[in-house]
């Protein structure tokens, strides 16, 4: 197990301060009054500041059977500069990316690192458009716009399908590269990092800016192409000042984090990376994530190694309590050392929120706070943060330092739009969304929508509103608030790890809705996973719909619940890069069940509020 931290003295959070100016057609205007300090204007800056300063201090740990592969500071480094001078031999620059097939790992970081250095793009790509699709179409058009110089994949078997869709949609073939089982011609990984560097990358490394393109991140879409984001470095470095100055503890204690989150997201490859890159810290990646069959893989890492901050979505603590529940052993290791704990959005159900702060209480040797933040991938991605203790649950805080906030009247909610140096110049060659991304005063429109916790105090922070576009209208015409129906729902229900509302022009609101097994085989007394047509798991959520309808009207009673047996998909952009369930997604690609729910004899899997008095 790990050791304990010594006594850490610099506070948790740093106070917000925070301006409000209120405009006649009800606009307000949030910023707060705490400018961005200094910091560097690129990444490979940071990185080789560390590898000198604290040369053999663990960059990142890959589990490798029982044990762990380690890379330094020092060799992160060394590898990405002699990757960085390979990628520029092989035809690779600002106008050719790089694109990255495979999921987080060793080599993944190397060849990105190497990207930042030499001023290349990184465009990861989630492994779900290899691995998981029939025809490839999605990645061919990624690879049209992008128009990629090199390819990566970590394994030349698994990815070949993949790789002969890119050949056959690249108008200029790439040069692919492999790590593992080499495909037909290409250099290996190995044979990048064996480079010895020249004299053109110290050029590339002397031109980098703050405007230097660092990724291509691409946005969860359902139809069409999903759109490139454009990353710059200055977005990356001024993101993670703005969160250093709001969590002052990470200047003294570089983050341990252990993280299963994907790199082709901005969750997991800009939020989490880049803040162990920047304060010197380490990324342990956790081989699980939560669904059916990998998240006994983040409790394994969790029991060996404790986290300074813990990183995860709601669904991931839902599927985690549990077992810190049952296991004291378990809970006093994964508190030793942390020092807050980070939820993705604001979809943390109030109850597990409250067993949260038991166990904090029954276990931790400190006080250990809940905080969360919002962006988006155009954000790069914290636009806000809840930095003080005692923030209420779902509050996603206030704008981070150099952040202007805007909150403008939309449809009944206010839409939160954003502008600042951590905001996109656009999407690569897509000048028509660029301009309809942004409003007439340069502030980029999320579509998200908050509410002031309270309205006289905007230091108190806001609250997350749901997506605009997700609300609906029943058929009556009455509007249905998705984001409170379903925390209503998962909160009340326990043994739910997400739902989404169905019910636009029909005469109900029904969900879908996804089983947490730990907390099932609970309710159901069972060491064995609960089916979902179990008897008692069935009447308890009858119970719960039949309760919740004595305290809602025809917008919040939910009629009928549908039980998913497959997982939301984030691959498959089910969850979004917010972290959250994404409802569109999910109401399109399960459209069959949503028809289920409203069939006029519903099968076996449909769960009836009014089975109760039956």
């Amino acid at each position: 197990m790990t050791s304990p931290s010594p006594p850490i003295t610099s506070p948790t959070f740093a106070p917000p301060q925070i301006a409000a100016e209120h405009h006649d057609d009800g606009t307000i205007i949030l910023s707060s009054t705490t400018t961005v300090g200094p910091h560097h204007d690129h990444l490979a800056h940071t990185l080789r500041a560390h590898a000198e300063r604290i040369p053999d201090t663990v960059l990142l740990s890959v589990p490798d059977g029982r044990q762990r592969r380690e890379l330094t500071y020092g060799q992160a480094r060394e590898q990405a500069d002699s990757a960085g001078q390979r990628l520029l031999d092989l035809g690779a620059g600002p106008a050719r990316p790089v694109m990255l097939l495979s999921g987080n790992g060793r080599e993944h970081l190397v060849l990105t690192l190497a990207c930042y250095t030499a001023g290349i793009p990184a465009v990861p790509v989630s492994v779900a458009y290899s691995l998981s699709s029939a025809d490839h179409h999605q990645l061919r058009a990624m690879v049209e716009l992008v128009r990629p110089g090199v390819v990566f994949a970590d394994d030349g078997d698994a990815y070949g399908p993949a790789i002969d869709a890119v050949l056959d949609a690249a108008a200029e073939t790439p040069t692919i590269v492999t790590a593992r089982r080499p495909f037909r011609v290409g250099p290996t990984f190995g044979e990048l990092v064996a480079t010895v560097p020249g004299p053109e990358l110290g050029r590339a490394y002397a031109g980098l800016s703050g405007d230097t393109i660092a990724k291509i991140l691409f946005t969860s879409g359902s139809t069409g192409v999903p759109k490139g984001v454009l990353t710059t470095q200055r977005m990356l470095s001024s993101n993670q000042q703005m969160m250093r100055q709001v969590w002052p503890f990470l200047a003294e204690e570089p983050p341990v984090l252990v993280d299963w989150l994907p790199w082709s997201h901005t969750f997991g490859g800009s939020h989490n990376v880049n803040m162990v890159l920047t304060n010197g810290g380490t990324l342990h990646i956790d081989a699980g994530r939560p669904a059916p069959g990998l998240f006994e893989h983040t409790v394994d890492a969790l029991r060996t190694i404790a986290p300074t901050v813990y990183v995860n979505v709601p669904a991931g603590y839902a599927m985690l309590v549990p077992y810190l529940e049952r296991d004291a052993a378990f809970a006093r290791q994964f508190f030793s050392r942390l020092r807050l704990l980070f939820y993705a959005a604001a979809a943390l159900p109030q109850t597990l929120w409250d067993r949260l702060e038991r166990l904090v209480e029954r276990h931790a040797p400190r006080p250990v706070p809940f905080t969360s933040s919002w962006g988006t991938t155009e954000t790069a991605p914290a636009a806000t943060s809840a930095h003080w203790t005692g923030a209420r649950c779902g509050c996603i805080g206030v704008p981070l330092p150099g952040v202007t906030l805007k909150l403008v009247p939309d449809s009944g909610k206010r839409e939160i739009r954003i502008a600042g140096p951590t905001i996109t110049p656009g999407y690569l060659d897509r000048p028509d969304a660029t301009a309809v991304a942004f409003d007439e005063d340069g502030f980029y429109r999320t579509g998200d929508a908050v509410v002031f916790v309270d309205e006289n105090d905007p230091n108190q922070g806001l609250m997350f509103d749901g997506r605009i576009a997700e609300d609906f209208k029943l058929a009556t015409g009455t509007w249905v608030s998705v984001a409170t129906v379903r925390g209503n729902l998962i909160s009340a229900a326990r043994v739910l790890t997400d739902a989404v509302i169905a019910g636009h022009d029909r005469s109900e609101v029904t969900a879908l809705a996804w089983v947490n097994q730990a907390e099932a085989r609970a309710l159901c007394d069972t060491d064995n996973d609960v089916p979902i047509d179990h008897p008692v798991l069935r009447a308890h959520l009858e119970r719960v719909l039949a309760d919740l309808a004595t305290h809602a009207g025809s917008a919040g009673r939910i009629e009928r619940l549908l039980l998913c047996s497959e997982p939301p998909d984030l691959d498959a952009g089910e969850i979004t890069d917010k972290g959250y369930i994404n409802q569109r997604v999910v109401l399109e690609r399960r459209s069959s069940d949503v028809e289920d729910l409203y069939a006029g004899e519903a099968g076996p899997r449909v769960i009836h509020r009014d089975a109760v008095r039956r």
